[in-house]
């Protein structure tokens, strides 16, 4: 396993600084336990008082379901710890555990539903909308473009073979769109959006800004529906998230330009702003530019942080469906804020180079990575083959500007 190799490589042990309570996302009450109902069900209760005694030697915290482990385990410098044990039966959940309910998850342009599960667990799902080997048209714009669930597992994937671990576990899942979406859900805006189509397939569309109608309907197999299931971070009420507009966003316009593709001194105004003109952040920014270069994506107006850890602590890579679209053009615009600011970590660089070499070859990781989810193959081999090229093309802008 090349994979397996490349975590046991000295550039992906290197340590995270000590973790104390102030940078833990929650703090828990050690006594707090997790007890399956005496019903015998698979639901679970928290209680402070749980009747069930735990066997000998086991901890409050082994009786949470792999969602809340989640969650306790988010710190200031990371979302998930490299060697995480927890990784397989968290994925493995996604995409098998029993949905007791499906609503739409409101805002956004395109068709996402919020999916729960019997141990309180939730779930985003981003339903398939184009085919593996489609690519998206080269007169589309950026912003028209669909969101693609294949994009979602593969990002997931490709953030953590970055060694960034700034995106929530997503797994792929086949889902039956009758049982459980339109049977159980509780949602009445979402429930008059289906209907059957003209050759005997269940479609729905639900309600959205842009592509939620008829004409982009989410059509089953007959009512078999692939579709992207991520882990839900914790409810903004229990932890506050902040989002931050990317200093580099597009314009969303179709002729307007960004002050940023205009003036090539655009770097040194970003430097000089809050947050940008201490710490990390930009650097971290930058980490964000390099994953997205690679997988396409030129749809990142925002980030978001956790407001728990004020301005030191990572960036969340969130919403990556319009990731990987093509695999023939490379968008070298994407990499503006590394080509503009001639910075980047000494780790990230590192690993970059070492993800260039025969033994680590970025495509051959990803596609290890990918072949366990229940969906495989995510990605057409021709979009792991533009990730090596693309990969090349970081290294040179590095290059060029240590030549500067």
């Amino acid at each position: 396993s090349k994979l397996a190799a490349l975590f046991e490589h000295p550039l992906y042990n290197i340590p995270i600084p000590e973790v104390t309570e102030k940078d833990k996302l929650f703090v828990v009450n050690p006594m707090e336990k997790f007890s399956l109902h005496s019903s015998g069900s698979d639901e679970w209760v928290s209680s402070s008082k749980a009747e069930t005694l735990l066997p000998t030697g086991k901890t409050a915290y082994d009786t949470y379901p792999s969602w809340l482990k989640f969650h306790v385990g988010i710190n200031r410098y990371e979302l998930y710890p490299r060697r995480d044990p927890l990784l397989p039966t968290l994925l493995r959940d996604l995409a098998t555990q029993r949905i007791i309910t499906s609503v739409q998850k409101s805002g956004g342009t395109q068709l996402k539903l919020i999916m729960t599960f019997p141990n309180y667990g939730q779930a985003l799902f981003k339903p398939m909308k184009q085919t593996r080997d489609q690519e998206t048209p080269i007169d589309f714009f950026y912003f028209s473009d669909f969101e693609r669930h294949n994009a979602e597992i593969a990002a997931f994937h490709l953030d953590r073979i970055l060694d960034f671990r700034r995106i929530p576990p997503v797994s792929g899942r086949l889902v039956n769109i009758t049982r459980e979406i339109r049977d159980i859900t509780t949602d009445k805006k979402l429930a008059k959006t289906f209907f059957i189509s003209p050759v005997g397939n269940v479609c729905f569309y639900g309600e959205c800004s842009y592509y939620c109608s008829t004409e982009h309907a989410v059509c089953g197999k007959p009512d078999q529906l692939e579709g992207s299931m991520a882990a839900l971070l914790p409810d903004k009420t229990l932890a506050k998230r902040r989002s931050w507009r990317s200093p580099w966003r597009r314009s969303y316009h179709k002729s307007k330009k960004a002050e940023w593709e205009l003036n090539p001194n655009y770097c040194t105004r970003v430097r000089e702003t809050p947050p940008y003109n201490r710490g990390h952040r930009l650097l971290d920014l930058i980490d964000m530019t390099v994953l997205d270069f690679l997988m396409g994506n030129m749809d990142r107006h925002h980030y978001e942080t956790f407001e728990k850890f004020g301005n030191d602590t990572f960036l969340l890579h969130l919403d990556n469906g319009r990731g990987f679209g093509t695999h023939s053009r490379d968008e070298l615009s994407i990499l503006a804020p590394l080509q503009q600011c001639c910075s980047i970590k000494k780790s990230t660089y590192l690993r970059l180079q070492l993800l260039a070499t025969e033994p680590y070859r970025l495509s051959d990781l990803l596609r290890e990575a990918l072949a366990a989810d229940p969906l495989a193959p995510i990605l057409a081999e021709p979009h792991l083959q533009a990730l090596d090229r693309r990969l090349g093309k970081v290294l040179v802008a590095v290059g060029h500007c240590l030549a500067r």
